[in-house]
């Protein structure tokens, strides 16, 4: 039982980061503090983190129940969850920006902010409707295994490791700007892209089949 559920909370690890993609993050984060300083670069990244953890709890905790108010079965999350995410992927295989997570015009207002690290940095360029899909969706599949205590014990748990690894890229990326380059950046994120094109293909086929039958 206890190595079932270090590989569920590996995969559900995993699957937050991928989508949360912090490596995209890391390099819009350095064009937006001026100048990109350790001074400048650690609260921020700091501040972004604490953003997409807080958000991330309240969504586990709650989101499921908003959903159901309105009459939405966590069968079309994963559809609807599904799509959003192949859009992500498409555009990370391509190694383009998508939309589903930030707009030009939301990047341009955040070049003329002082602080960018709760909006748009924190949300919604790293916590954006994939990833609110794909907590919903985790819990629900763990809940399905394991029950309710377990299932919620483990996605808390992923939340907080994919924050701790939030914070160390945000912290440290210049560092890995510079070491990576545009073509490191790229190759990384076309890599997140097809995990993350993988996760949504099963999404999509699970919530159709719930909905099916």
């Amino acid at each position: 039982m206890i190595l079932s559920y270090l590989s569920t909370l590996l995969h559900d690890t995993i699957a937050l980061i991928t989508i949360l993609n912090p490596i995209a993050a890391a390099g819009l984060l350095v064009t937006m503090v001026s100048p990109p300083t350790p001074a400048n670069i650690y609260p921020a990244a700091w501040r972004a983190t604490l953003t997409v953890l807080v958000a991330s709890l309240v969504t586990l905790f709650t989101g499921e129940l908003l959903f159901r108010l309105f009459g939405i079965n966590v069968y079309s999350i994963k559809v609807i969850g599904g799509i959003i995410l192949m859009l992500i992927a498409v555009n990370m295989a391509y190694g383009q920006p998508t939309k589903a997570r930030h707009t030009k015009e939301e990047q341009e207002e955040a070049e003329e902010k002082e602080d960018v690290s709760i909006v748009p940095l924190g949300i919604p360029i790293l916590f954006g409707p994939g990833v609110i899909a794909t907590i919903i969706v985790l819990n629900h599949n763990d809940f399905a295994r394991y029950g309710l205590i377990p299932s919620y014990g483990l996605v808390t748990v992923a939340i907080l490791l994919s924050a701790i690894v939030v914070y160390f890229t945000l912290r440290y990326s210049g560092i890995i700007n510079r070491a990576l380059g545009v073509t490191g950046m790229k190759i990384m994120t076309r890599i997140m892209g097809l995990i993350v094109g993988a996760i949504a293909a099963q999404f999509l086929i699970d919530g159709v089949k719930g909905l099916w039958g």
